[in-house]
């Protein structure tokens, strides 16, 4: 299983860094893309649909995704948008989780389809705007969520209910526990003064969502990262609510020793609007 998961990842490098890095972001908009597609794919299975339906949601949310890079809306201001998908992402993620696992299957089949792909691709028009403003700024959101995982896996194999008497969403995510929380975001703040501190040294030319947050003052740069942090938990849970519900471990094995496309992205799907949302209010 270790040997699969670092080919994978090795793989996964291979093909993300030079696209990421590449100077026109064509290349990485387009692997972005593929990569959405086969999220939307695991999506229709995840719902019920068949091989057949499962394809059509992955080519509805290609469809929605090359309309927009077409029409030039991937490079427009969309403040607005990034305030809704911020609040639906919010109150929605308040509903599912007080609903439970029983709650999912309530929600009407279309309805669950449709905010599944919305999701995806608000994704990936976030991504293809984050790489617009910069590799410095992609990068900042991107790393806010690995460092979130990473701290809490640690804290919490250290820590896991040294102080606390309940686990954190026992009939969704049994293994997860408050302690990992608190170790997540202890573990993104570190990042985040780091990040200030290296862009102010290094006098980078793009700020990273830290530094943006932070010349409007260091109590929104806590807000933020706090905020940030706190929606990449529950993308993960909530992807684990919908895996529990459809009763299945992984969203699929597209990737060796990884799961799924889903398992992947969860916590990115949350954060990276909501980083877009974040930078497009700070710098209007």
């Amino acid at each position: 299983m270790l040997k699969q998961r670092i080919i994978t990842a090795l793989v996964l490098l291979a093909i993300l860094l030079p696209a990421l890095f590449h100077p026109s972001p064509v290349p990485f908009t387009a692997v972005v893309l593929v990569l959405m597609a086969a999220g939307a794919w695991e999506w229709g299975r995840l719902n019920g649909c068949s091989f057949a339906g499962s394809v059509a949601v992955g080519a509805v949310c290609v469809a929605l995704c090359g309309a927009s890079w077409v029409s030039g809306l991937a490079g427009q201001v969309l403040t607005p948008l990034w305030v809704a998908a911020g609040a639906g992402w919010v109150l929605g993620s308040a509903w599912l989780l007080r609903a439970g696992v029983a709650g999912w299957p309530r929600i009407p089949a279309p309805l669950r389809l449709v905010s599944g792909v919305l999701a995806l691709w608000l994704a990936w028009l976030a991504v293809v705007q984050a790489r617009a403003v910069g590799i410095n700024f992609l990068l900042s959101v991107m790393t806010l969520v690995w460092m979130a995982d990473i701290a809490a896996y640690f804290a919490g194999r250290a820590f896991g209910l040294r102080f606390t008497k309940n686990k954190l969403a026992p009939s969704i995510s049994p293994g997860k526990s408050w302690e990992g929380v608190w170790g997540g975001v202890i573990g993104v703040l570190v990042l985040a003064l780091c990040w200030v501190a290296a862009d102010t040294r290094l006098q980078a030319p793009v700020a990273s969502l830290y530094t943006r947050l932070a010349e409007q003052g260091w109590w929104l740069l806590l807000l933020g990262v706090l905020f940030m942090a706190a929606m990449s938990v529950v993308g993960d849970l909530i992807e684990s609510l919908i895996k529990r519900s459809a009763g299945v471990k992984d969203s699929s094995n597209l990737l060796p020793g990884h799961g799924g496309v889903l398992d992947r992205v969860d916590a990115l799907l949350p954060t990276l609007p909501l980083a877009m949302m974040l930078s497009t209010l700070v710098t209007t």
